[in-house]
């Protein structure tokens, strides 16, 4: 497979955030606080925001990427030493949350498919990040979990419910109470992650994942992501119903048609997800 080129690098307010697209619809997300491991501070969840925003609007992206620098962390938490003068109160919390929270929307509903390439440390807000993708990617060596009580910090419902769902209630009990740390082989047996790859496979496995993603027809893509996360929160009648209607709009696609007429010819269909 040929080596994909970079068709365009996002101007962002951060260098701790980092985003381009190539041209084999692939948009990465770059968490560029290598000297931190990785460490989420404040002006990158901004980054987050402004990335993710600006790829769900371009139709050239097909599947995200978000991957750590450096090669020793994904991410490794929340920037403990912002925490003095930036998260020090329940006020400062809230003022957190706000700027946060637009991240972690767009972590949570962004319609196209997102991957987490995962290398060293994935732990606090990195394991919580690396819970909003569809499908995660360790090294073997990765290392996984929630310090929170040691730190003596509170998490939200909505961020151990995720995990609660994804590697159920024993383990996430586990994860919180002991707040151990766990290496990427128990990570995977308790389904926190899909796939372990040694560190020099990592990257050209997930490319070539992330093709394979792309190269399929994004409305139904996005419908199956849809249904998923629908069944994740219960599966009432309005989200079931807006399942319902992205599933249409598939059968009603020039997508649909085009499918069909490469299955009998017998070649790769060119998919333009209309």
């Amino acid at each position: 497979m040929s080596e994909a080129k970079t068709v365009e690098q996002l101007t962002l307010a951060t260098e701790r955030m980092q985003a381009w697209i190539t041209d084999d619809g692939i948009g990465w997300m770059l968490f560029n606080n290598p000297a931190r491991h990785n460490a989420l501070a404040l002006e990158m969840w901004t980054g987050i925001g402004d990335i993710l925003e600006a790829f769900a609007a371009d139709d050239r992206v097909r599947v995200v990427i978000m991957r750590g620098a450096g090669g020793k962390a994904f991410v490794s938490g929340a920037d403990i030493s912002e925490f003095d003068t930036k998260r020090s109160s329940a006020e400062q919390k809230r003022s957190y949350g706000r700027i946060a929270g637009r991240a972690t929307r767009w972590l949570a509903n962004i319609n196209k498919p997102l991957l987490a390439l995962i290398e060293g440390y994935c732990i606090g807000g990195g394991l919580a990040t690396a819970l909003a993708a569809d499908v995660r990617i360790a090294t073997a060596d990765s290392t996984f979990g929630i310090p929170a009580a040691r730190l003596g910090l509170g998490y939200e419902y909505d961020g151990l419910a995720k995990l609660a769902r994804t590697v159920g209630p024993a383990h996430a009990r586990d994860i919180m109470l002991s707040a151990r740390f766990f290496q990427a082989p128990e990570a995977a047996n308790m389904g926190l992650i899909n796939f372990v790859q040694p560190q020099s496979d990592i990257e050209q496995f997930t490319k070539d994942y992330a093709q394979r993603i792309a190269g399929n027809a994004p409305l139904t893509v996005q419908a199956a992501k849809a249904a998923v996360n629908a069944f994740e929160a219960g599966g009432d009648k309005e989200t079931v119903a807006q399942v319902e209607a992205l599933v249409n709009h598939c059968f009603d696609s020039a997508d649909y048609a085009e499918g069909r007429a490469a299955f009998a010819a017998k070649r790769k269909p060119r998919f333009q997800g209309r």
